[in-house]
């Protein structure tokens, strides 16, 4: 094989024989050359580049032990949670079981219909949806639970303190009606009415009620009131004046003692003074009056409330 060169300053021409065998030859050393270099520079950077790897490997397996050891402590304070949520809807359905039983005894006791108010329902409430407060999500089955119960003990407080009121109205109206003996023990010893006055024997007109009883045993208060009078009077002796709701007042004469002061407070059954027989008085009796609106009216009707109070 020749090459032909030629120069561009001189013009001259020189040639150059090969021999074909010894070019192919070199040739194929040269790629052998390079085959092994390549080798040796992927044996000096492949360790490289698997500590690296490695490396990598290591920290993410690190993160993800991490990860799954908080995702397993959440779990556990999630179920402590989800075990100290069931003892508290546990609580509120005790709760709610024994509002529901008192409200039963208060309705027999109270002798209310039991239709108006069944504790076994909910109290009727309600209203116009909003037409924007479409539910965003679903609330969890358990939050549904909770809003359930809290929506009865709601329900039950409210049907109690109606309850409770109507009670209380019951026992203020019943406190101030008028009703019973001015005595625990004793008999009716002169009506209301005309009469023969005992000491004077005129006919006269008897105002009271007088009931003869054990000397220094309790005069009591028919109704709840407030003391207005506490002293003595012209021939009645010692004398308690009580004031109670729609213009009534009661008068109790003849007392050995009054045991209450102006402006006392007291309530139905309570004593007030201790029978005696001061005053123009022939024994131990006590004398009770009834006024409304500052008129005398007969105590006997009052007097009968007794049996029905």
């Amino acid at each position: 094989m020749q090459i032909i060169l030629l120069s561009r300053r001189h013009g001259a021409a020189r040639t150059l024989s090969f021999d074909l065998r010894w070019l192919v030859a070199g040739i194929f050393m040269l790629v052998g050359v390079s085959l092994s270099l390549g080798t040796f520079v992927g044996v000096q950077i492949s360790p490289q580049t698997e500590a690296v790897a490695h490396d990598d490997s290591q920290i993410i397996n690190q993160a993800l032990d991490e990860q799954r050891a908080e995702v397993g402590a959440v779990r556990v304070d999630a179920q402590r949670q989800l075990d100290a949520f069931a003892v508290y809807v546990a609580e509120l359905q005790a709760r709610l079981t024994r509002l529901d039983a008192l409200g039963e005894r208060l309705t027999e006791l109270a002798d209310i219909d039991s239709s108006e108010f069944d504790f076994s329902l909910n109290v009727g409430q309600g209203g116009a949806e909003d037409a924007y407060g479409s539910a965003a999500y679903a609330p969890p089955a358990f939050m549904s639970t909770l809003d359930d119960l809290a929506l009865q003990l709601d329900s039950r407080e409210q049907q109690l303190e109606v309850l409770e009121q109507l009670l209380a109205e019951r026992r203020l109206t019943e406190a101030e009606y008028l009703a019973g003996r001015p005595v625990l023990q004793g008999y009716v010893s002169s009506p209301f009415g005309r009469r023969i006055h005992p000491l004077t024997g005129r006919a006269t007109v008897h105002k009271g009620v007088d009931f003869a009883a054990k000397a220094g045993s309790p005069v009591i208060s028919v109704a709840a009131g407030v003391v207005t009078f506490s002293g003595r009077k012209n021939g009645y002796g010692n004398v308690v004046e009580v004031s109670h709701a729609d213009g009534y007042t009661t008068l109790y004469a003849h007392n050995k003692r009054n045991v209450v002061q102006v402006g006392d407070l007291v309530k139905r059954g309570q004593t007030i003074a201790l029978v005696g027989s001061t005053g123009r008085s022939t024994g131990y009796h006590v004398h009770f009056e009834v006024t409304k609106l500052g008129r005398v009216v007969n105590p006997s009707s009052y007097i009968a409330r007794v049996s029905g109070n």
